[in-house]
């Protein structure tokens, strides 16, 4: 690739990034407003097809007969308009029964219609596309007949007569609808200028129907280069048909950022013919939300230091994945290189080599992977260096198989860390009592000194420490923000935390039952049936039966306030130790 070919790009790209790269802030882009959920739920047809077939009869013979409409869009409007037929049918026969009012629906209809003048507006935007809490503002307020509305009325006619849709018309009456208020004549003369700059009729309807502001302001010309360039690159003879069965699955086009995708494409190949069958074989990498993905995706190889030509071979075999996906997924095992602090040159190394493979699958997060790994960084980062098209086998819905190797290196290093914490509180080695121990003591051994330390630096002797740990292991299966939460209690209760040096099995019991039964002690110790001064050991070592028994039940109304503290205190789902 020659150095000005090379300046050439990255002009190209440093122009662009700011762009493509953030699709939602393009100018050309528009998000679909929120609605209210009821909105957007279907219609609910709760009456029968018959009902509705009879409702359709009454309402095409009132448009087109009385109304005077063209049969066409009077036909239109009642077989498209289903939330307004459904509000006619239950004002009509709200108060009759179904199954009874099928024969004579259409009278009732007809009946109802005659005297009750409808807002023709209503079914005409429905039949168009729109949804009611689309079309609410597009309501007129001084009108209720569309055939008052003689410039709507002739841009719609000018439209279907030309090609489009009727039931297309909702997009370009929520994107442009501007154009159905023309004078008349601008619409045809528009229509006219492309055909004149070679675009043919049959992919105007096709692009007008998912693009309509084509059809504002001056003609777009970055349609008409898009145009050419493709019929160019895929060849005249099947150049329209072939963009037009693209743009059937599409919901929108900026062609602005195609035309920009096109013109890079074309200095990432320097053979044209080469990147005809590209597009041939892939569509979807010019189509798709306009080829801003594409866009977006160039830019983040040519960041990674892949060259045009590796760009150009991975276009060449790119999956039938979508290129969003595909993008998504490089970027998914950029994070986790980087998660798992591999070198920026060595993650530059792999995306040149194996980007093709790490765009075509899912890669699970860093965080899952390692633990199912049962490895470190360093080791997972040499597994990849080693062997990059293993990753594929840490795709999203695969079993990941642990390393047995370092789970038994793991295993020793925990063993000798709660061996060495044991001896520290006093433990013979290899001794009966410190095979208990291990059975008694969940965790890791740092696990265990760091909940060790918490304790002694709360404000006690080590030595006492090390006798509460032995009378009372279990304390230590907690973790330092439960044991801090409870030892806070307990001095906000008023007890010195000297307590726990004759209780420490106080550690170990739910926090809800230390509140319940501290709570309970404090409201019968204040209406003086209890001793003042019972011990903290008392007070909750207990069973529960016992301690209503002996000093609950002392007072008449004790037994309700213990139920009225136990509802407060366990609340449902509590799950709190």
């Amino acid at each position: 690739m020659s150095h000005f070919r090379k300046l050439q790009l990255t002009y190209f790209i440093s122009k662009i990034s700011h762009t493509c790269l953030k699709p939602s802030q393009s100018p050309r882009f528009h998000s679909a407003k929120s609605a209210p959920q009821s909105a957007l739920k279907d219609c609910d047809f709760k009456f029968p097809s018959k009902v509705r077939k009879e409702a359709q009869v009454a309402l095409l013979e009132y448009l087109h007969s009385t109304r005077s409409l063209q049969f066409l869009d009077a036909d239109n409007m009642c077989k498209n308009s289903p939330f307004f037929l459904n509000d006619i049918l239950s004002k009509v026969l709200q108060k009759k029964k179904i199954d009874t009012a099928a024969s004579d629906v259409k009278k009732s209809i007809s009946r109802y219609l005659r005297y009750h003048p409808i807002n023709e507006f209503e079914p005409f935007f429905e039949s168009t596309g729109l949804k009611p809490f689309e079309y609410l503002h597009l309501l007129p307020r001084d009108m209720m007949f569309i055939n008052d509305d003689t410039v709507l009325m002739e841009n719609y006619h000018t439209l279907c007569n030309y090609g489009v849709p009727r039931n297309k018309m909702g997009k370009i009456f929520k994107d442009a609808p501007q154009v159905f208020r023309y004078e008349s004549g601008v619409l045809v003369s528009k229509f006219q200028s492309y055909e004149e700059l070679g675009v043919a009729s049959s992919t105007l309807v096709k692009v007008i129907s998912l693009s309509p502001r084509i059809l504002v302001g001056d003609v777009d010309l970055y349609l008409v280069k898009v145009l050419e360039k493709l019929n160019r690159l895929v060849g005249e003879e099947k150049g329209s048909t072939w963009i037009e069965e693209q743009l059937l699955d599409e919901s929108s086009c900026n062609f602005g950022v195609m035309h920009e995708l096109l013109c890079l494409l074309e200095k990432v190949y320097s053979d044209k013919k080469l990147l005809g069958e590209m597009i041939g074989q892939h569509p979807f990498v010019c189509f798709e939300d306009s080829g801003v993905w594409a866009l977006s995706l160039i830019v983040f190889l040519v960041k990674l230091g892949l060259s045009l030509d590796q760009i150009a071979i991975i276009f060449v075999k790119f999956p039938q994945i979508g290129v969003l996906m595909f993008l998504s997924n490089l970027r998914k095992c950029f994070t986790f290189l980087s998660d798992i602090d591999m070198h920026a040159a060595e993650i530059g190394n792999i995306f040149q080599s194996h980007s093709l493979l790490m765009g075509s699958f899912t890669i699970k997060k860093s965080s899952s992977l390692l633990s199912s790994l049962n490895v470190g960084k360093k080791r997972v980062c040499k597994l990849v260096q080693d062997n990059p098209e293993g990753m594929q086998n840490w795709a999203v819905g695969r079993k990941i198989q642990p390393y047995p190797e370092d789970k038994e290196m793991r295993a020793l290093k925990t063993e000798f860390l709660k061996t060495k914490f044991l001896l520290s509180l006093g433990y013979e080695e290899n001794s009966e009592g410190i095979k208990q121990a291990f059975k008694l003591f969940r965790g890791k051994g740092d696990e265990l000194q760091e909940r060790y330390d918490f304790i002694v630096n709360a404000g006690l002797d080590a030595k006492d420490v090390r006798e509460m740990i032995k009378a009372s292991p279990q304390i230590l299966n907690q973790t330092t923000d439960m044991i801090n939460t409870k030892i806070e209690y307990l001095v906000n209760e008023g007890y010195p935390i000297s307590s726990l040096v004759d209780f420490p099995s106080f550690l170990s019991y739910t926090l809800c039952r230390v509140k319940l039964r501290l709570s309970m002690y404090n409201w019968l110790r204040d209406h003086r049936v209890v001793h003042p001064r019972l011990a903290l050991s008392t007070i909750v070592a207990c069973s529960e039966e016992l301690f209503l028994r002996l000093y609950v039940n002392r007072h008449p109304s004790g037994l309700q306030v213990w139920q009225d503290l136990k509802s407060e205190i366990y609340p449902e789902n509590n799950n709190m130790i």
